[in-house]
């Protein structure tokens, strides 16, 4: 527990300091690293159920994807820079079974093909695009504070759940993926999730004001008085439908890790296992805000 929280004492500003201050390209590349470290620790897991991932090519597949949001983010007018990397990432979503069962047929045994690339697709999908739809986040209008928002909802529904789970948790959720997980402790994480995310978006004005004094964002990146929203009953619902997702998240992992009858995706932090176990809330969390403020900022 103590290196656990260690962890998380050194890690959690970093990321905070990352989203605030990071320029867009060095973001995307952190991005594409974390996404790069998750998808080694899935294809591993895959082998488990009798796969032979094709692991360089869908590294390589990976990198390019996120080499050429990259040079999308260059674009100086904010709505192209945004639609352009929205583009890249339907065609290379549609690209990717093409690409990875194509070099399948190359393989000696044929009947290992289609797992490879199925293992390597889900990766992609899984992984990669979430990844890279938090970047898309981040560059949107007051973007700093709604991958915080995202980030926090996450965080505080997880510490919750955990806390609530061991002091009352009676029901299993789902005693065959997750035995730890219980009702009391899911109730629990999702109305700290609504709480804090809530909190959170209510005094957004002022904190966007308290972090653009300091230097720590631009005005493009916070909220401020006009900006706020009209009413808080659609972040209430948001809140709750983040939390839920992520929740499902964490349940998709451990069926995975189930299944290849692991406890852990990998071990690069200490404490916490894994890249793929850290990031698994959030890879079913970040669409949910992404399609939220898409369809905000179409209004």
């Amino acid at each position: 527990m103590l290196t656990r929280i260690a962890t998380a004492v050194v890690l959690i500003p970093l990321v905070l300091l990352l989203v605030l201050k990071a320029p867009t390209y060095l973001l995307i590349a952190v991005a594409a690293i974390v996404a790069l470290l998750a998808i080694a620790e899935f294809l591993k897991l895959s082998t488990h159920y009798a796969a032979q991932p094709q692991s360089q090519l869908t590294f390589i597949f990976t990198a390019l994807y996120f080499i050429f949001i990259i040079i999308a983010s260059t674009n100086p007018t904010p709505l192209l820079e945004s639609t352009s990397a929205i583009c890249l990432t339907a065609l290379a979503a549609a690209l990717a079974p093409f690409i990875f069962l194509t070099s399948a047929m190359r393989r000696s045994d044929l009947r290992t093909g289609y797992p490879a690339a199925a293992a390597s697709t889900f990766a992609f999908a899984y992984i990669a695009i979430p990844m890279a739809l938090l970047v898309e986040i981040r560059r949107q209008p007051a973007g700093a504070i709604w991958v915080i928002y995202t980030l926090l909802a996450v965080w505080a529904g997880d510490i919750f759940a955990y806390f609530a789970g061991k002091a009352i948790g009676r029901h299993h959720m789902s005693p065959d993926v997750s035995p730890k997980k219980t009702w009391e402790g899911a109730i629990a994480s999702i109305a700290a999730s609504v709480v804090i995310g809530t909190l959170w978006i209510q005094h957004a004005s002022g904190i966007s004001s308290a972090l653009l004094e300091t230097g720590l964002i631009t005005r493009r990146d916070g909220i401020f008085g006009l900006e706020q929203p009209h009413s808080l009953a659609p972040i209430i619902i948001l809140s709750a439908v983040v939390n839920i997702a992520a929740q499902l998240g964490d349940l998709v992992e451990s069926l995975i890790k189930r299944g290849a009858g692991v406890k852990d995706s990998g071990s690069i932090l200490p404490g916490h296992g894994g890249m793929l176990d850290r990031i698994d809330a959030m890879l079913f969390a970040v669409p949910v805000v992404w399609a939220f403020r898409a369809w905000q900022l179409m209004q």
